[in-house]
């Protein structure tokens, strides 16, 4: 139990810290589902300039493939469908029943796994991108929507938090500098490690 319990925070203008969203069964339930999808093959991908990230991907609805979706994976195969019950939980945590993602980016960080400052933009559609955490947590930094570079505002991420930036705040520049190992709770099913699932509309036809 919290000596201080965390409140609801509007980081910046159209982006929102919610911690502990998710309730302990939720969470395992994530957590199992993600086991699932991994099945189809984490991959640590890699970047034009030949850089490998060292986070490890499934995705869901259709593949990120550096800077583009596409609707078969690297080696050809299909992508993961993207289940309803996600696009429904999209739905709460937006408050939009109009609310459609058909994308989904499930990332596992391990104790030195980073995410460098980056733009969520291949999307064709302005709404709102949500972010659920899972297990270890993270200093999520969200900065501004002209460059990598201060001002920036970093925010300690734990399972069950829930982040949603949308409207002026839709391409702010966000990463995860570093993550803090050993603060997972094994009850979820998830002794060590984050997983972070992002949830997108693409605009995409097909």
């Amino acid at each position: 139990m919290e000596l201080f319990p965390r409140q609801r925070t509007e980081i910046a203008p159209g982006a929102v810290h919610v911690p502990d969203w998710l309730s302990a069964e939720e969470q395992r339930a994530l957590v199992e589902a993600c086991r699932g999808w991994a099945r189809a093959g984490m991959r640590a991908t890699r970047l034009p300039g030949g850089g490998v990230m060292s986070v490890r991907t499934v995705c869901l609805g259709w593949q990120w493939i550096p800077y583009r979706y596409s609707r078969t994976t690297e080696d050809g195969s299909p992508v993961t469908p993207f289940p309803e019950w996600l696009a429904e939980l999209g739905r709460r945590a937006v408050g939009d029943p109009g609310y459609r993602p058909d994308v989904a980016l499930v990332n596992y960080y391990d104790a030195s796994a980073r995410m460098g400052m980056h733009q969520d933009r291949e999307e064709r559609s302005p709404d709102p991108v949500v972010s659920l955490s899972l297990g270890d947590s993270c200093v999520f930094r969200f900065g501004n929507t002209e460059h990598r570079n201060r001002p920036w505002t970093d925010v300690e991420l734990r399972s069950g938090d829930l982040f949603v930036f949308g409207g002026s705040s839709r391409l702010a520049y966000h990463g995860v500098p570093r993550t803090l190992p050993g603060t997972a709770d094994p009850a979820i099913g998830l002794s060590s490690g984050r997983l972070n699932i992002t949830l997108r509309v693409s605009g995409l036809d097909g």
